[in-house]
Order: structure tokens, then sequence, then C-alpha cells
């Protein structure tokens, strides 16, 4: 199976493919990974990736492309994958199309997992960190015994500063710009379905694998 997650920042992606992962039995690979492991590995590419990821500089677009060619060509890749966070522009997703037709392959699924702007902002903003343990709790629907204290570690929680509210909505238009596209691209090759995420998290697995 070839599977490709989409959805905005906070939408559960990170966590519906590893669950899948564990049920198929085939990798969940993100964008993140294989740049890290690029560059653990030293190849030529992840080289140029870290270099411009030290000087805090987006890694471009045929960098990221051919690090996602070296990834899928790896055995553990052999019966399938699952790609969440790429691709995430229009090119990247030519790209990758380019790159599994030499390889008489294609894409069999693409989910956009799709939830109300205002419950991402609410799930993101609502969210405090653990500055000892880094565990996680939300003001909305998970709180701690004690408001602003660790359940675990009685560490102060905080909130990150990619969790306010202003910068949460700004990923949300970057997300609506560069990658909400690729919606309309999937759905004309008639790979793509939407999955309300809006449910807990096994409710919205289950939904997932009766649609596979």
């Amino acid at each position: 199976m070839k599977l490709i997650l989409l959805g905005p920042p906070g939408v559960g992606k990170g966590t519906q493919a590893w669950k899948l992962s564990e049920k198929y039995g085939i990798p969940q690979i993100s964008t993140g990974d294989m740049l890290r492991g690029a560059i653990q590995n030293g190849t030529e590419l992840g080289l140029k990736a870290r270099s411009y990821m030290d000087s805090g500089k987006l890694v471009p677009d045929e960098v990221v492309i051919g690090i996602v060619e070296e990834r899928l060509a790896m055995s553990d890749c052999a019966g399938g994958w699952i790609l969440d966070g790429f691709p995430r522009t229009l090119q990247q997703a030519g790209a990758l199309d380019v790159m599994l037709y030499k390889n008489n392959s294609g894409i069999e699924h693409v989910l956009s997992l799709e939830v109300r702007e205002d419950d991402v902002v609410k799930r993101l903003s609502g969210r405090r960190s653990c500055e000892g343990c880094q565990k996680t709790y939300n003001i909305y629907f998970n709180l701690p015994k004690t408001e602003g204290v660790c359940d675990s570690c009685g560490g102060r929680l905080i909130q990150r500063k990619d969790d306010e509210e202003a910068t949460v909505r700004n990923r949300m238009m970057v997300y609506r710009e560069s990658t909400e596209p690729l919606i309309s691209y999937y759905k004309e090759r008639g790979t793509l379905k939407s999955v309300a995420a809006n449910g807990d998290i096994d409710a919205v697995f289950d939904l997932i694998c009766s649609m596979l």
C-alpha cells in the first residue's frame, strides 16, 4: 500500500500515520524523518540539506525530492509506505508522480484529514507543554490536576511560541496557500478520500481503515 496523508497542522496526521504503520506493517515516513536520516547517513543530498538547515533556510524542493527518492528506494519500503508531510506543494507532487512512474508504481490512496480551522486553533493554541518532561496538556480538554503544573513531574507548564494563536493562524494560511491545492490535484486523479477528523483518535482510525 502506498499512501499519502494530507491535512493542516494539528489535525493528527502523525498519530494516524503511526497507527496505520503498526496495522499494515509499512513504514511511516515524514519529511523530518527523511531529512534527519539523510543527514545521519551522510549522503550527498543529506549534506546539502544540512547546509541549508544550519543556516536557518528552507531546504529547496529539489533537495527534498531527491531525499524522498533515496528513502523510498530503501528495502523497508518494498511493501509500501505512508508519506506524512510530503508532498507539500504541487511541484513536489508532480516530482513524486514522475519518480513513481519510473518505477512502474503509483499512489493508491491519498487521505485528506479535515477539521474546521477554529478546531485546529483550539487544539494547538490550547496546548501546554511541561518544561521538564515535555508532557502535553490542553486548557480546553486535557487539563492537569493543578493549573500550570505537570501531573507527572511537577514541572511548569508553558505555551510554546509556535502554539500561540497568531502563529497557528499563520501556519493555517500557509497550508491553504501551498498545500490545499493538492486536494484538487489528487481529486482529479481519483485517488483522494476525505476523512472527517473531528472525532477521537480511535474513531478516526477506524474510519480510515474502513475506507482503505
